[in-house]
Protein backbone atom coordinates (compact mmCIF):
# COMPACT_ATOMS: atom_id res chain seq x y z
CA UNK A 1 0.00 0.00 0.00
CA UNK A 2 2.65 2.66 1.05
CA UNK A 3 4.26 1.60 -2.67
CA UNK A 4 1.46 2.90 -4.46
CA UNK A 5 1.06 5.78 -2.29
CA UNK A 6 4.84 6.85 -3.09
CA UNK A 7 4.14 6.11 -7.03
CA UNK A 8 0.98 8.10 -7.19
CA UNK A 9 2.60 11.03 -5.57
CA UNK A 10 5.59 11.03 -7.62
CA UNK A 11 3.43 10.75 -10.59
CA UNK A 12 1.48 13.76 -9.30
CA UNK A 13 4.73 15.57 -8.88
CA UNK A 14 5.72 14.37 -12.50
CA UNK A 15 2.44 15.58 -14.14
CA UNK A 16 2.32 18.90 -12.05
CA UNK A 17 6.11 19.93 -13.39
CA UNK A 18 5.02 18.77 -17.02
CA UNK A 19 2.05 21.06 -16.71
CA UNK A 20 3.37 24.35 -18.41
CA UNK A 21 4.94 22.50 -21.05
CA UNK A 22 1.19 20.64 -21.54
CA UNK A 23 -0.56 23.80 -21.78
CA UNK A 24 1.79 25.19 -24.34
CA UNK A 25 0.66 22.40 -26.32
CA UNK A 26 -3.22 22.93 -25.43
CA UNK A 27 -3.56 20.26 -23.18
CA UNK A 28 -5.85 21.50 -20.12
CA UNK A 29 -7.78 24.18 -22.56
CA UNK A 30 -9.94 21.32 -24.06
CA UNK A 31 -13.57 21.28 -24.01
CA UNK A 32 -14.28 19.09 -21.13
CA UNK A 33 -11.37 20.64 -19.45
CA UNK A 34 -12.80 22.93 -16.41
CA UNK A 35 -11.30 25.27 -14.12
CA UNK A 36 -12.62 26.68 -10.94
CA UNK A 37 -11.37 29.19 -8.37
CA UNK A 38 -12.64 28.37 -4.77
CA UNK A 39 -11.00 29.51 -1.64
CA UNK A 40 -8.41 31.83 -3.48
CA UNK A 41 -6.78 28.97 -5.47
CA UNK A 42 -7.50 28.19 -9.07
CA UNK A 43 -7.95 24.44 -9.65
CA UNK A 44 -7.96 22.46 -12.74
CA UNK A 45 -9.70 19.47 -13.67
CA UNK A 46 -8.36 18.00 -17.17
CA UNK A 47 -10.69 15.56 -17.76
CA UNK A 48 -11.05 15.61 -21.93
CA UNK A 49 -7.02 15.57 -21.82
CA UNK A 50 -6.54 12.68 -19.12
CA UNK A 51 -8.72 10.65 -21.52
CA UNK A 52 -6.89 12.19 -24.58
CA UNK A 53 -3.55 11.10 -22.99
CA UNK A 54 -4.66 7.69 -22.46
CA UNK A 55 -5.54 6.64 -25.86
CA UNK A 56 -2.66 8.10 -27.07
CA UNK A 57 -0.48 5.91 -24.31
CA UNK A 58 -2.65 3.38 -24.80
CA UNK A 59 -2.00 3.18 -28.83
CA UNK A 60 1.30 4.03 -28.67
CA UNK A 61 2.22 0.91 -26.29
CA UNK A 62 -0.22 -1.52 -28.21
CA UNK A 63 1.74 -0.45 -31.45
CA UNK A 64 5.22 -0.98 -29.72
Amino acid sequence: MVRWLIVVFLALMFINGLAPLLRRLGLGRLPGDFEFRLFGRQWSVPLASTVLLSLLLSWLVRWL
